[in-house]
Order: C-alpha cells, then structure tokens, then sequence
C-alpha cells in the first residue's frame, strides 16, 4: 500500500494542501482497510507535522502495523507512539 509520493515531506504535502483533517482521515482509512489491526480504540491526532498514535491496542503487532502505516503516509519522522497496551492477563 502506497500513499503519496515519497520525495515530500509532510511539510511539502501541507504546504500543497493537504490539511491536517486530511491527514488523519488518510491514516484512519489505511487503519481501517487492514482487517488484521484492531484500530477501534487508536486515536490520531496532529501537532504540526507530527502525527500522535493514541488509545489502546491489545497486541504488539497492531502497534507496528499503526506505526508504519503512518509513517507510509507521513514519513518515518514525523510518527510519535503514544499507544498504551491492552494484552490480556493469562
């Protein structure tokens, strides 16, 4: 899955017109259309360039998929995890 074209920044990408609004929206799809992640509980939010992964997820693979399927669409750089985990006790 491929969003956008890997030669801007995020800065480049606003600065053309993608908004923030757009942005999450283009994250939330992409989290949305990977049926192996729970996203249910994820929140996306933007300070600036940055894209923030809050809530919960409730396996280590959901966190590795939500990160770099913003960072896809982002860039690497400008993901920041703040996910807290949700694993069920044994």
């Amino acid at each position: 899955m491929k969003f956008g074209p890997d030669h801007y920044s995020q800065e480049e990408r606003c600065s053309q017109g993608h908004s923030s609004a757009s942005t999450i929206a283009t994250i939330e799809a992409a989290l949305s259309a990977d049926p192996d992640i729970d996203n249910s509980a994820i929140e996306i939010r933007m300070v600036g360039p940055v894209v923030l992964l809050e809530g919960y997820i409730s396996n280590a693979a959901d966190r590795e998929k939500a990160i770099s399927l913003a960072a896809m669409i982002v860039g690497e750089e400008n993901v920041q995890d703040r996910m807290l985990s949700r694993f069920p006790t044994q």
